[in-house]
Parts: C-alpha cells; sequence; structure tokens
C-alpha cells in the first residue's frame, strides 16, 4: 500500500510539473492582458490625450506636427523653410490645417486570424499626434514621385491641409532611433529603424513589417512595427492585428 502512495504521489508531482510549465509557455504573437493604460502611451505629447474605454485606447489628436515645416502658413511660428537633403524636393501647394482626430485602438493586441489590408488615410498615429498613412501615394501609385513632396522631417499634407507621414519621421527619430514611434490601428507599437545597435532591415521583419520580443516598453515581449529606409517602409501587407477604428 505504502508504494501505491509513493506512486500516486509522484505522478501527482509529474503532473503538476508537466501543468505548471505549460502554463510558463508563451505565444511571441501573444502580450499579457491588461486592463491599465500601458505605460507606453504617458510618451503622446503635444496635446494628444489619451484616456482608456473598456478594451480601447482612445487617443485624440489634432494630427499637426510639433516640428517646423514649409507647410505651415508663413505667419505661422513654426514655419520653416525646407532645407533637407533630397535635390529634388518640390513643394506641394496645401498647407497644414488642424484635424480632429479620435483613434480607437486595441488595448490588448492580438494576431489576426484573416489579415486585413491597410486602407487610404490614417493607418496609425504617432506619438505627436500625426496620421502614419501607408506607403502608397494612392491606389496602384508607390511613393516614388510623391516622395519629393516630403518636408525636412518626411511629412506632408494633403488637398484638406492633413499632414501625415508616409515613412520614417525624423523629427522623432533623429535623437532616438530605436524609440517609440507610435501605433498602427491595430494596437501594435511602431519602432524606429535600429534595435540593439544593428539598423533594421526587410530581411529581418515578417511580410507585415513586424516581429516578436521583448522591447523596453514592453519587457514581457510584443508583437512591433519597425521603420525602415526601404518600401514598404512602416508596414507592409496589411495589419498584423484586428484593426480598431479612426474618425477625423
Amino acid at each position: 500500500m505504502r508504494f501505491v502512495h509513493l506512486s500516486l504521489l509522484t505522478l501527482c508531482l509529474c503532473l503538476m510539473v508537466v501543468v505548471s510549465g505549460c502554463n510558463n509557455s508563451s505565444d511571441d504573437n501573444t502580450t499579457p492582458a491588461t486592463n491599465q493604460l500601458p505605460d507606453a502611451f504617458s510618451k503622446f505629447v503635444n496635446d494628444s490625450e489619451v484616456t482608456l474605454d473598456g478594451d480601447f485606447v482612445v487617443i485624440k489628436a489634432k494630427g499637426i506636427p510639433n516640428h517646423g515645416s514649409p507647410y505651415y502658413e508663413r505667419n505661422n511660428s513654426l514655419y520653416e523653410a525646407y532645407n533637407g537633403t533630397n535635390v529634388n524636393y518640390m513643394q506641394n501647394p496645401n498647407v497644414i490645417s488642424e484635424q480632429n482626430y479620435t483613434f480607437r485602438i486595441p488595448l490588448n493586441p492580438a494576431e489576426a486570424s484573416r489579415k486585413e489590408a491597410t486602407g487610404f488615410g490614417a493607418i496609425g498615429v504617432a506619438i505627436n499626434g500625426v496620421a502614419i498613412f501607408n506607403q502608397f501615394a494612392a491606389p496602384g501609385d508607390d511613393l516614388s514621385q510623391e516622395i519629393n513632396t516630403f518636408d525636412q522631417y518626411n511629412g506632408h499634407p494633403t488637398s484638406s491641409g492633413t499632414y501625415h507621414y508616409h515613412i520614417e519621421p525624423l523629427y522623432l527619430t533623429n535623437n532616438n532611433q530605436d524609440g517609440l514611434v507610435g501605433f498602427l490601428l491595430d494596437g501594435f507599437p511602431i519602432y524606429g529603424p535600429m534595435e540593439n545597435g544593428k539598423t533594421i532591415t526587410n530581411a529581418d521583419l515578417d511580410a507585415y513589417h513586424g516581429h516578436s520580443h521583448a522591447t523596453t516598453d514592453y519587457p514581457s515581449g510584443i508583437y512591433h512595427y519597425h521603420i525602415t529606409t526601404e518600401s514598404p517602409y512602416i508596414n507592409g501587407d496589411g495589419y498584423f492585428g484586428t484593426a480598431g477604428t479612426v474618425t477625423q
């Protein structure tokens, strides 16, 4: 009988170890659920308002850059003539105007079972409240020509005055190449072009332009996008997660 009791005890202990091991395993594409606003959102500036509404982070932003641009009216204190390096720079006729964005993005982002393509217009928001657009100027039109209208910080406005970035927002990355840049609508963060002292290339990323591991803001690990100097620049074949909404 004593032998049977010891055997049962041993079996129970083994089962506990196995179950414990299963509970400690992690999925690189799943982050620990939270009901609090992650610290990363404290990095939003430029009059951006960030609140929590159930399972969504709500970001209200004016969409105007907190840096100089030749796209401001000349009497604006932030007007700055073009002083970038693009010898083919050609300013478009549009002028920056204030917007009224409300971004609602998932608090606990997760990989979508069915990936969706990004649309035209805002697909995310930078930490200075400026909209992030995808890698196309228009349906079927890459940025090869439009890129010449980007100001010295790589942004420009639409005909309605909506200032936005398609590629690396230099004002945010010049002094912090591996820092947080913003979030896409699916709730996953965007980081700069460097990581652990290495410049990130498309070869380091998946089809959606991201990968999973710990970051400074998410030490437990999270899927995140990276900016690169090559197309698609910020996002690839669509949202990795399920997109929230944006109104303007």
